[in-house]
């Protein structure tokens, strides 16, 4: 397993000045959430890099997309010993105060791995940015990027959760999904949470760029049904021995999702993973699906497989 959890809190404090509150939270009882550190870790937290290390520019990257389960998808790979994950997201090709700042301060941001390891980074707006492809592509034409993707409907409720929530943490005004999602008995394609859903335009563009061999693509929903299949479909990809397996999963009642096991820990995603959804109104939600239907099989045909979408 990489050092993403003690890299995680090294970043936080480095980019970000994380105050004593974050300290505290961090190292929490056991057993952790998975954006936390426990006290144990301390030990790996140094200046110094790991004997026969260094910081390597990713030979994966998860482009996407928001709200697909990328976070879930980084954290289970991090179970296998040949994975080394960046602790957060970089923003380095879809944002350009960022991509000014040049390869060196990327490769920089990426943790201490050791030669049979693969270093992957997780940023979902890469999916949806004009730029990335060409950039990402300008840095390593070979990369393997891995996409994952659910129901485009189900993303499209799942972002306005995410914005809803955020929204009431920070004491700002929300609306009504349906609000958002029609303007004047029409869809609202200003709305981003609906263009992030178009996945035939963006993956267009990627294809510009990369051969759908170097493309794979996680089915998001079957990875929250049962992570092992979809994880060992990665492993075969990203051509990993196979280390993932059932054991290292089991079903928490109480959250309602699989979390993870390994290293003698249990692990779960953030509380803010799972949220409950809003119920939307049926005829706008019927509107929704039926515009985006179309979208789905210009997508399918693109990259030659079909998803159990609605």
């Amino acid at each position: 397993m990489s050092y993403f959890l003690s890299f995680a809190l090294l970043f936080a404090i480095q980019i970000h000045g994380a105050p004593p509150e974050f300290l505290r939270e961090a190292f929490g009882a056991d057993p952790i959430e998975l954006d936390s550190v426990q006290a144990t870790n301390m030990s790996d937290i140094s200046t110094s890099p790991p004997p026969g290390t260094s910081k390597r520019a990713p030979q994966s990257i998860i482009i996407g997309v928001r709200k697909g389960g990328t976070r879930a998808l980084l954290e289970m790979l991090d179970i296998h010993p040949e994975v080394a994950a960046a602790a957060t997201e970089v923003h380095f090709f879809d944002w350009d105060e960022n991509y000014v700042k040049g390869f060196e301060w990327y490769r920089d941001l990426m943790p201490y791995s050791y030669p049979k390891q693969i270093t992957i980074e997780k940023t979902p707006g890469y999916f949806t940015s004009a730029l990335a492809p060409e950039r990402i592509y300008a840095m390593n034409s070979s990369i393997k990027l891995l996409l994952i993707l659910r129901d485009p409907t189900e993303r499209v409720i799942s972002d306005y959760t995410q914005v809803y929530f955020n929204r009431l943490e920070n004491h700002k005004p929300v609306q009504a999904i349906e609000n958002l999602l029609v303007r004047n008995g029409v869809l609202n394609m200003r709305y981003k949470a609906i263009q992030r859903s178009l996945y035939d335009v963006h993956m267009r563009n990627w294809l510009r760029h990369f051969p759908l061999e170097q493309i794979h693509i996680v089915d998001g929903d079957a990875l929250i049904r049962d992570p092992l299949p979809e994880l060992q479909k990665v492993e075969n990809f990203l051509n990993l021995p196979p280390r993932i397996v059932s054991s290292n999963f089991y079903f928490n009642q109480t959250k309602g999702f699989y979390c993870i096991r390994s290293d003698g820990r249990e692990r779960c995603l953030h509380e803010s993973k799972g949220r409950p959804h809003p119920v939307v109104n049926n005829s706008v939600l019927q509107q929704l699906r039926a515009f985006l239907r179309e979208h789905n099989r210009t997508f399918f045909r693109l990259v030659r497989r079909t998803f159990n979408w609605q």
